[in-house]
């Protein structure tokens, strides 16, 4: 028990360097394709497909993850639930998608090429969907080579897509293209959905197995709705984000190409590099959430206590080295990765405060697993009411998308000091 949240993180985070320069290679070649105008129309896209993913799963992945980890329930059963409830939600969105992409795109976020790829997303969250909740299967069982496996297929996957698919679709239109890369994310995760039910032990099952119980559904959703409500307030914010950019820099006078190509420097450039640790973070976190379940429901306070401290540590012992680089040779960086110059001053002052967004997921992630997902909703909550009032309000300064860092800092700031405060309130109630 001891050894294994160590053995569990260090597989992840072997995996996740050779997925994370996978990604990169994905990343480099997608910028290169699409330039800086596709990546900003790109960019745009992504908080309305964050928004509806986290409607769509519903932070089931989550609640299964901690139910599973308990050994209290039939876990296939819980696995199957979860993908019927997500799916019926997939077909809600499908069809919202279907009626709405073109207001969505025309009156929100004033840009008519992003019609086709907000489509796009709603054929794409079913198989994410099946993916996630099966993925939260092994991580429960705390079996991680099958999470570090399917990632790297997936990027194999998508990269030769990109490769074959982008300069087809290019010739047609740039709009089309955006929509393909949105598409090419079918593909990775059928692949990821193969693998996962080869792997699944004893997938045989019964029928009753099958039927969605109740009892599992209200203790899924016990755990899932405040912890999709703390995802949904973020994806909220993320999605009036590009909404609340182009309103308010549009009427001060920018024009929209500026916006598309600033807003893709930031989210395509800057923030790509900046968070390349927290993929490291995150995989800590994965690692840290059967570990903190079990042994909060056991009482085991002190051991919670030394495997959180662990999990900083190992995400500052990534983030501190990283941040140095960043500050040092941006210029290197980003001719090397993006083939640009662009974003430069942006990653400097950004770079530091992410130090805070590294630590940020195993205290959000360890708030969950021992059962205060309301109160870290609460903190997401405050966090994304900061960030857009402080966005709104700055963006009238006329400083062009700095607005969108500084808002950005407010938030990481708040949100990490919010969710360490009631870790240690939390622990310090039981002193064993």
């Amino acid at each position: 028990m001891k050894n294994k949240f160590i053995k569990s993180t260090l597989i992840l985070i072997i995996g996740g360097f050779f997925t994370k320069m996978l990604g990169m290679i994905i990343k480099i070649v997608l910028t290169r394709l699409i330039g800086t105008e596709g990546i900003g129309l790109y960019s745009m896209i992504m908080p309305t497909f964050m928004l509806l993913n986290s409607i769509a799963q519903l932070g089931l992945p989550t609640a299964l993850n901690v139910l599973i980890a308990s050994d209290k329930y039939n876990n296939k059963n819980l696995v199957f639930t979860s993908i019927l409830i997500s799916l019926s939600i997939d077909i809600l969105i499908i069809v919202f998608l279907i009626v709405s992409c073109s207001f969505l795109s025309n009156n929100l976020l004033n840009d008519n090429r992003l019609t086709l790829g907000l489509l796009s997303i709603g054929f794409v969250l079913p198989f994410i969907t099946i993916s996630n909740c099966l993925r939260s299967y092994f991580f429960a069982k705390q079996r991680m080579y099958p999470h570090v496996i399917t990632n790297i297929i997936e990027d194999f996957v998508k990269l030769i897509f990109i490769i074959i698919g982008i300069p087809f679709f290019l010739s047609k239109g740039i709009e089309y293209a955006v929509a393909f890369v949105i598409l090419s994310n079918i593909f990775c995760e059928l692949s990821s959905i193969i693998i996962f039910i080869f792997l699944m032990p004893n997938f045989k099952c019964k029928t009753k197995e099958l039927k969605p119980n109740k009892k599992n559904i209200k203790e899924l959703f016990k755990i899932a709705l405040p912890t999709t409500g703390s995802r949904l307030i973020g994806s909220i914010g993320y999605f009036l984000e590009p909404i609340i950019i182009t309103f308010v820099l549009l009427k001060i006078g920018y024009t929209n190409n500026f916006i598309v190509n600033e807003y893709g420097i930031i989210n395509g450039y800057v923030m790509q590099l900046v968070l390349l640790p927290s993929f490291f973070t995150g995989a800590i976190s994965q690692a840290l959430i059967p570990i903190v379940s079990k042994n909060y429901t056991k009482g085991n306070y002190k051991y919670i206590s030394k495997k959180i401290k662990q999990a900083i540590f190992f995400s500052l012992l990534i983030g501190i080295p990283a941040t140095i680089i960043f500050e040092l040779f941006p210029h290197i960086l980003l001719k090397f990765l993006f083939n640009t110059n662009k974003g430069i001053e942006y990653i400097k002052v950004i770079a530091p405060i992410c130090l805070l967004h590294y630590i940020q997921s195993p205290i959000s992630s360890s708030l969950q697993a021992m059962g205060s997902a309301k109160i870290s909703m609460i903190g997401t909550l405050i966090g994304m009411i900061l960030r857009t009032f402080t966005l709104f309000v700055i963006s009238f300064f006329k400083i062009g998308l700095w607005s969108l860092l500084i808002a950005t800092s407010v938030n990481i700031v708040f949100v990490t000091l919010f969710d360490l405060y009631n870790v240690n309130r939390i622990l310090k109630k039981h002193p064993n």
